[in-house]
């Protein structure tokens, strides 16, 4: 081995260290409010079902339905393809993984709504309800990967009730063996942080007289109003509501319609598409970067319902946006009615299959140090395993298929998609 070359510096080691010691305090504030991806599954929808309606079979009832309605109006593969606008050589598989995901998980998060679509007149009984089939679903094992409730905001009118509606299911749940993993709630309409501090009070003390660890129970908060993305100070307040929640926040739901009303734009324009939404969720995604809160997009209420062309119709429509959401990086979205079912998994499997072998192949040529005709960085590695991760979780894609076609276990697809911070450059192998 040759001679090692002599190197040179200038500065006394304590230069480094008196400039270590005067970022320490940035260093804790950057591990504190920006963790990073929690690194778990991340529903591709959320699907809301008024608290009065909420029953055992629902969400065997809204598979059926969607499967019912393929049937109807699109019986097979080149019939679908047709009414999206699927590559050929897309279609068999998307169609396919579609129905298989009808039948066996239809639902992937699923809210029971004491909000806007609550209509029953004894709120208790039904919180209560709710409670009892959401357990005894955990129980069968039939619930959702994620369920939860959306009960009333945090303003003077209805506090009462919401506060009140939080403590029924959750008490009701304790009664029956506790809290299920893949609890999520949902607090609406939230237009100042302090309103979301006063929700992570609220269950700070249901732990407490629980027993529970502190933060055991985390929140979505839901942006419905103008005001939640710009205070009158002129700050970003949704910001500031992920620093209220004091780490209980685990993701910012955008209210299409709700946003839109508040901004006065008309009922005909009120639209995820729209300049005002777009506006929005960039705002919510930049604030929510790096802290590990997610964010979803909102829903289209355009009902696949009537005769065929009118459900192809409003197939294409929410088809369409929820390709538009992917492409800008908004994984979740709402689904308002079983027929939203189809196109919201065809355009989410259709997402990952179609760029599954380029993003694979990237990522393994990262991961080998090899050659080709684009120079990734470890940033773009990290999104590239990303990706695979969430086709790989929803059903889109198989674990066979991006092992093969990257040379990756699951492990290490873990390991590119969160790595420590300060080590983008480390390859995981």
């Amino acid at each position: 081995m040759g001679q090692q070359e002599k190197v040179s510096t200038s500065l006394a080691g304590a230069v480094g260290e008196r400039i270590s010691a005067s970022l320490a305090p940035v260093d804790a504030e950057l591990a504190r409010r920006y963790p990073g991806d929690p690194g778990t599954r991340q529903p591709v929808h959320t699907v809301y079902v008024p608290g009065d309606a909420f029953a055992p079979g629902t969400i065997r009832s809204w598979g059926d339905q969607a499967l019912a309605l393929l049937d109807e109006h699109a019986p097979n593969a080149a019939a679908l393809a047709r009414v999206l606008g699927l590559p050929g050589g897309l279609a068999e598989a998307v169609y396919t993984r579609v129905r298989t995901k009808l039948e066996r998980e239809p639902v992937e998060d699923l809210r029971v709504d004491f909000e806007d679509g609550y209509h029953g007149r004894d709120e208790d009984a039904d919180a209560a309800r709710a409670a009892r089939l959401v357990a005894d679903a955990h129980d069968r094992g039939a619930a959702a990967p994620y369920t939860g409730i959306r009960m009333k905001c945090m303003e003077a009118a209805v506090r009462d009730r919401g506060i009140r509606t939080t403590d029924v299911f959750l008490t009701g749940l304790m009664e029956r063996g506790g809290l299920p993993g893949g609890l999520v709630l949902t607090l609406p309409k939230v237009t100042y942080p302090e309103q979301v501090t006063a929700f992570a009070r609220l269950l700070e003390a249901f732990e407490k007289a629980h027993g529970l660890d502190t933060g055991r129970i985390g929140f979505e908060i839901q942006v419905e109003t103008g005001q939640a993305i710009l205070a009158a100070d002129g700050t970003a307040t949704v910001a500031r509501m992920i620093d209220a929640a004091e780490g209980r926040a685990t993701g910012l739901h955008y209210g299409t319609f709700d946003y839109s009303a508040c901004l006065g734009v008309s009922a005909a324009h009120q639209a995820g598409d729209h300049p005002a939404a777009d506006h929005a969720k960039a705002v919510m995604q930049v604030a929510a970067a790096g802290t590990g809160v997610r964010v979803s997009d909102g829903s289209t209420n355009v009902l696949p319902v009537g005769g065929t062309d009118q459900v192809h119709q409003a197939w294409r429509l929410h088809y369409g946006l929820t390709r538009r959401a992917l492409a800008r990086a908004y994984y979740q979205g709402w689904d308002m009615h079983p027929g939203h079912l189809p196109t919201r998994y065809a355009a989410v499997f259709a997402f990952y299959r179609e760029g599954m072998e380029a993003a694979a192949g990237r990522l393994a040529a990262y991961a080998a140090r090899a050659g080709g005709d684009i120079m990734d960085e470890p940033a773009t590695a990290k999104a590239l395993s990303g990706y695979l991760l969430r086709g790989l979780d929803c059903g889109a894609l198989d674990d066979a298929e991006v092992a093969h076609l990257t040379g990756l276990t699951r492990a290490e697809l873990d390991a590119f998609a969160r790595p420590r911070r300060g080590d983008l450059t480390a390859t995981p192998r």
